[in-house]
């Protein structure tokens, strides 16, 4: 029987070490890489095409969302399943519309883990039942695809993410490597599409939009 292939993409090292032993019990299972953040990730999908990423939500500078949508468009057939602590239905539904195909809670046992790998993996869709209160499979197939997606570009993101953490203009210039006349354009940019006023606003609104998370 073929193991299902798994990458992990979890910016805490000893929570990446830990989310492995459990998976490399499983006889089913074979991890064949881990990633440190949102690029890591992309880049690995794209040279092992892993069967199933099990991506952390809130990873610096590429979240979990934007790494999703990324991964999505070049590696259509991997599936991803979203790690976060946070039963949320706007996070959901925004990882819903950028392609991916499961969600669970941080604090879920290993065998519900397993399950959850194993669901995805077979081409069915996985809820955490803490978040299965809020909102059922059915309510998702009403969800169009990259409806705010369609609203900001990959770099847009990047840059709200970096933004959201605090890093002035300066600093993300060099993350990005990019001019800090294009920082703050996408700054100025961002709050034009989202029809905000200031910086404190944008961050809020892409929180409660489930855009970006902070803090998990």
């Amino acid at each position: 029987m073929e193991k299902i292939k798994v990458l992990l993409a979890e910016d805490h090292i000893i929570v990446r070490q830990g989310l492995r032993s459990i998976l490399e019990k499983h006889p089913g299972i074979e991890v064949i890489a881990e990633a440190g953040d949102g690029r890591e990730a992309v880049s690995a999908a794209e040279k092992l095409n892993p069967d199933v990423i099990l991506m952390d939500f809130s990873m610096p500078g590429l979240n979990g969302l934007e790494a999703t949508r990324q991964i999505k468009q070049r590696v259509p057939r991997t599936k991803i399943l979203i790690l976060t602590r946070h039963a949320n239905r706007a996070y959901l539904e925004s990882l819903i519309k950028v392609g991916a195909t499961g969600y669970i809670l941080k604090k879920s046992a290993a065998d519900e883990l397993i399950f959850a790998i194993e669901s995805v993996y077979q081409g069915d869709t996985y809820l955490d039942p803490a978040i299965s209160k809020q909102v059922t499979v059915n309510d998702l197939r009403g969800i169009k695809k990259e409806s705010w997606g369609q609203r900001l570009t990959s770099r847009q993101s990047e840059v709200l993410q970096l933004i959201a953490e605090g890093h002035p203009n300066r600093k993300i210039a060099d993350i990005l490597k990019i001019s800090v006349k294009t920082v703050e354009n996408h700054r100025t940019n961002l709050m034009q599409i989202l029809g905000l006023n200031s910086t404190a606003e944008l961050i809020q609104y892409s929180i409660r939009q489930g855009i970006i998370s902070l803090d998990d």
